[in-house]
This record gives structure tokens, C-alpha cells and sequence, in this order.
């Protein structure tokens, strides 16, 4: 590391390269990726959407952006373990830092998350967004469907998150985004999968449901072949709310529920995955504060890492070897 001049995040001269730096010190890019609002040439856009008061039960997620960023240092040094190819390399990535808006204002949220990801779509980057509660997959969603039309959903959480209230529609709720969602045609449910789902809801609202005691039961093959089977060639959102992992591996989140599945099935997977038509993608729901150890942040990070994977191998992809 002696020829390194440290702070990638700052004085990286390529999208593209990996130049290792101590994991304790350092900008807290993603990554390690460079900080720059300068889209040109850029794959994937990562940003956080700093936002905690839409939750129902524990605050904290806007903690989590910085939680992750921190966690990504240990990841950046190197391509994911198991991958032929390094998505650092592959992608041009940038950390783009955080939406922001007036705190005072809550109204405005969902307004300034979707403005915010349509700048990155319109400036030809795809968002890798990190929450924040699951609230802002919603704009992001918006904003998506502008781009791309209508969109198949991999979700994965143990709530369903389609809790309908219709008649409060404009209400900031990470129970509700799904429904809406579904009911504004951003997304199909009927080519949507839910995965590692353990809350009840009398009510699928069309959704391929795979809930965690199947997936324990058939194991991550059969999740990857139903779940290719619903999305098929479409363009495909992928949301991963930290709280489909047990609490045992994630629980610095707000609304934990045991039963869950494991990071290590997670990931496998994703990995499983590899080919799909992936167009945006997030990782949310990390409340650092419930986490004395710190492995809620290191498994989204390391969830979003495989996010990038995934997103690497998609149909368009042009390999950059």
C-alpha cells in the first residue's frame, strides 16, 4: 500500500479501478467508489436515501446510508468471493451521495427521492439506492416507471409491505409501498415475487409470494427457478429490505421478525439470479443504533455488492475484459 495516496473516494482518477486502502481510515465512500455528481460515462449511481420517518415501530434508518459506506470498506479491496469477474471493474460506479431535503418538511420527501433518481436515470446511470426506511422504494419506483415503463419486483422482506390504504393515499408508510405501487401500474404483480415473507396479510394482491418457511423448506434453487419463471425477460426493480435476513444476522433494523432467512442464502440467490434484466436496484431498512456489532450494515453492503453483481451480468451488460 505504499504507493497508494489513500482517499479513493476523492482522488481516484478511474471509474473503473480498485486501489486497496486500510479499512479503518479513509473517505467513507461506497466501495471506495469516487464521489462525484458527474453522470457521464457512469453505469451505476449509489445513493443514499437518508429517511426514518415513515416506520412503524423502531427509528434510526437514516443512519444507515453512513452505516453501510463504513460496513463497504472491508468489501472494496477485492472482487465478491465465489464471482469470476470483479463488478468494480466491470461498472463504472460512482458514489453520488445523499438525496436531501428539508427534514421539516416531510411532505417533500417523496417528491425530492423521485426527482432525485430521475436525474440519475435521465443522466444514463442506473440507482443502486441505500435506505432509509422501505418507504423510499416507492418514489424510486415512480421515477423508474417513467424511464422504463412498467416493472417486474423482486422483493425480498418479511413483511409484504401491500397493506392497503387506499384511502389515505399520499401517506408516508414503509407498509404500504407495494400496494400503491401495484394499484399506480409501476409494477406487475402478477410477473413480482415476494421472498422470505413471515407477517401475515390475508391479502396477496396478485403476488408470487415465496414466504420463509418455503424457502426453508425448498431451498434457494427452487426460489431462483420460480422466481426466473414470474420475471422472465422483463425489466426487472430488486428491493431487499435487511429484515428478510433473521434477526440473528441483521438486527440493527426496525421491525425485526425471527425465522428468517440466512445472509449465506441470500446470497446464493442472488448469485442465481445472474442474466436477469435488472434496470435499479436497493438495499434498505439498516437502523445501525440496534446493532452494538455492526453485521446489519456489513450484510447490506454485502448484499448491495451482490446487487452490483447481478447487475453486471444482465443481458445489455458490455464487458469491459
Amino acid at each position: 500500500m505504499s504507493n497508494n495516496i489513500g482517499d479513493h473516494a476523492f482522488t481516484a482518477q478511474s471509474l473503473t479501478n480498485v486501489s486497496p486502502e486500510p479499512f479503518y481510515s479513509g473517505a467513507l465512500s461506497f466501495l471506495r467508489r469516487k464521489y462525484s455528481r458527474d453522470l457521464t460515462g457512469v453505469d451505476v449511481a449509489v445513493t443514499g436515501l437518508p429517511l426514518d420517518t415513515a416506520t412503524t415501530h423502531r427509528p434510526g434508518t437514516r443512519f444507515g446510508p453512513r452505516a453501510v459506506r463504513e460496513a463497504s470498506t472491508t468489501l472494496a479491496w477485492e472482487r465478491p468471493y465465489g464471482c469470476d469477474f470483479n463488478p468494480m471493474q466491470e461498472l463504472a460506479i460512482i458514489d453520488y451521495g445523499d438525496c436531501v431535503w428539508d427534514f421539516g418538511r416531510p411532505e417533500s420527501v417523496p417528491a425530492a427521492i423521485e426527482a432525485h433518481i430521475l436525474g440519475i436515470l435521465r443522466g444514463g446511470a442506473a440507482p443502486l439506492s441505500i435506505g432509509g426506511d422501505h418507504f423510499v422504494t416507492l418514489p424510486v419506483l415512480r421515477a423508474m416507471h417513467k424511464e422504463h415503463g412498467p416493472l417486474a419486483l423482486i422483493h425480498f422482506d418479511a413483511h409484504s409491505d401491500t397493506w392497503s390504504r387506499a384511502e389515505e393515499d399520499g401517506r408516508i408508510d414503509h407498509g404500504t409501498m407495494f400496494f400503491h405501487a401495484a394499484q399506480e401500474g409501476i409494477i406487475d404483480p402478477a410477473h413480482s415475487v415476494q421472498i422470505g415473507i413471515r407477517t401475515y396479510n390475508p391479502d396477496t394482491h396478485g403476488f408470487q409470494i415465496l414466504d420463509a418457511p418455503w424457502v426453508h423448506k425448498n431451498g434457494a434453487a427452487a426460489v431462483i427457478q420460480r422466481t426466473r419463471e414470474a420475471v422472465g425477460g422483463r425489466k426487472v426493480y430488486l428491493t431487499f429490505d435487511v429484515d428478510c435476513l433473521d434477526p440473528c444476522f441483521a438486527p440493527g433494523t426496525g421491525t425485526p421478525v425471527c425465522g428468517g432467512i440466512s445472509t449465506a442464502t441470500a446470497i446464493e440467490i442472488l448469485r442465481g439470479l445472474a442474466g436477469i434484466n435488472l434496470v435499479g436496484m436497493d438495499v434498505v431498512e439498516v437502523a445501525p443504533a440496534y446493532d452494538v456489532s455492526g453485521i446489519t450494515a456489513l450484510a447490506a453492503a454485502t448484499i448491495a455488492f451482490e446487487h452490483l453483481v447481478l447487475y453486471a451480468s444482465r443481458p445489455s451488460a458490455t464487458p469491459r475484459r
